[in-house]
């Protein structure tokens, strides 16, 4: 994969339990030079054709979750040339009326005037009738 921008994002594996899901977003630094993060990655939710799927995404793991260990108060990140930063994104599948919502991929923009980069997490974004979807500051890897 290329590397646009000095950094490349990937998708880690969906992992679910009990209608809960929750997937890592990780930005390797493939540039020469220290790239600095701070708060939390924004996130479009986007369908098979690329067209964005109405979805309320907010900071955070309340919106969708209990709060837990990755609901640390956004720091700022300095990832090294070669390393890593982590960020999760949690949705549930609650279906009760109206359509269910899958969506195929995300769009995110790891901080404000960077660009930003399509990732398809394997399995989809199976987001119930919730229209929610969470994510947490970038943390960095250990």
């Amino acid at each position: 994969m290329a590397c646009a921008d000095g950094f490349r994002l990937t998708a880690g594996p969906v992992e679910g339990a009990s209608g809960l899901r929750a997937m890592g977003i990780v930005l390797e630094n493939c540039g020469t030079r220290p790239y600095t993060l701070e708060g939390f990655p924004a996130i479009r939710v986007l369908d098979t054709d690329l067209s964005a799927v109405a979805v309320t995404v907010g900071n955070g793991s309340q919106p969708v979750s209990a709060p837990d260990a990755w609901d640390a108060p956004p720091q700022q990140v300095t990832v090294p040339p070669g390393g890593i930063a982590r960020s999760r994104v949690l949705w549930r599948t609650t279906t009760t009326e109206g359509d269910a919502v899958d969506a195929a991929h995300l769009a995110v923009t790891p901080e404000p005037g960077a660009a930003e980069q399509l990732v398809t997490p394997d399995g989809g974004i199976d987001l119930g009738t919730t229209n929610r979807l969470a994510v947490n500051a970038w943390s960095a890897a250990s």
